[in-house]
């Protein structure tokens, strides 16, 4: 499983960026910091609707409530109770995989469109049970000022918390792909007639996808916490779903690297443009536009389609 990554065509450049993050927060400002940090959290919440929407051809179009589960439950287990802050960021995506286990459930047993319109369906419903219950959530005000250990109280100390768990999810969710199990969701993707047709339990493979995917939403859930110190009901709310697919599009819904692109470019966008206008959705409406004619697989699509000659040449070599 290391040899694979290690051998890797990517691995000494991944490594060499990896690098240069871990060093960064010795001389940049903090606020350059703390974007960095929630493009970590950003990303790997487009990374996990990727693995269901790009690679498994699911239409998961409220993948946002998941996110927001695992942050309020963490958000709630320090708030509400005793116990110790690690077991909140356990629960976090636990719950999170539990409530995509009991809506996938429902949803892998419809196809394409209405599978993404029961999600909608469903995840605006626990959105408004968020949105309402003042008593428990704290309604549309949500929880704020969330207490966490020592550990986390500098901005450093969370960012190289949060770039931990990020590369581990990365390195995991690489495994995945390259696994026969994550061959085999592509092929659903491609053509679940015949997959069922040479005996693959589709429904069983989309179920557990959705699941995976639902696990790494619930960690960037926790991750955001982490950050921010604060949660409320727009982590669920459909906007921001519809806010992550656009990341996914950007940077190449069928590449590895594509949805970590695409939150890059989002987040700088909403925080850069967002300092000179509030209108920032219309800037992005700009770019996407041409970027939709001329590079329909995305923005990493792309580039690997100009570089894949040149990567099998070297191959060739060694």
């Amino acid at each position: 499983m290391f040899k694979r990554i290690v051998h890797s065509k990517w691995f000494g450049l991944v490594a060499g960026l990896f690098i240069v993050l871990l060093i960064l927060p010795l001389f940049v400002p903090r606020f350059y910091v703390y974007i960095l940090a929630l493009i970590y959290v950003t990303a790997l919440l487009a990374m996990s609707l990727n693995l269901v929407f790009g690679h498994g051809g699911m239409f998961q179009f409220h993948h946002a409530v998941f996110y927001g589960v695992g942050a309020y439950t963490v958000a709630l287990m320090l708030t509400k109770t005793s116990l110790p802050v690690w077991v909140g960021f356990i629960a976090g995506p636990i719950a999170a995989a539990l409530v995509g286990l009991c809506i996938g459930w429902f949803c892998v047993r419809l196809t394409r469109l209405y599978f993404g319109m029961l999600q909608i369906s469903l995840g605006s419903l626990i959105w408004a049970i968020v949105f309402r219950w003042y008593h428990f959530t704290g309604g549309d005000d949500g929880i704020h000022g969330i207490a966490m250990i020592p550990l986390f109280s500098s901005l450093n100390n969370s960012y190289y918390f949060i770039l931990f768990i990020f590369v581990i999810c990365q390195i995991i969710y690489y495994l995945i792909l390259k696994s026969p199990f994550g061959n085999t969701l592509q092929a659903i993707r491609d053509n679940p007639q015949r997959c069922e047709a040479i005996g693959i339990n589709v429904i069983r493979h989309q179920l557990f996808a959705i699941v995976i995917s639902t696990f790494f939403a619930g960690i960037a859930g926790v991750l955001f916490v982490v950050l921010e110190r604060s949660v409320f009901p727009d982590l669920l709310f459909w906007v921001l779903s519809l806010e992550i697919c656009i990341m996914c599009l950007l940077g190449g819904m069928f590449t590895f690297a594509g949805p970590i692109l695409g939150a890059a470019i989002i987040v700088a966008l909403r925080i850069f443009v967002g300092i000179f206008t509030e209108y920032w959705t219309l800037i992005l409406g700009i770019i996407l536009i041409p970027l939709i004619f001329f590079l329909p697989e995305g923005v990493m699509g792309y580039f690997q389609e100009i570089f894949k000659p040149r990567i099998k040449e070297v191959a060739k070599r060694r």
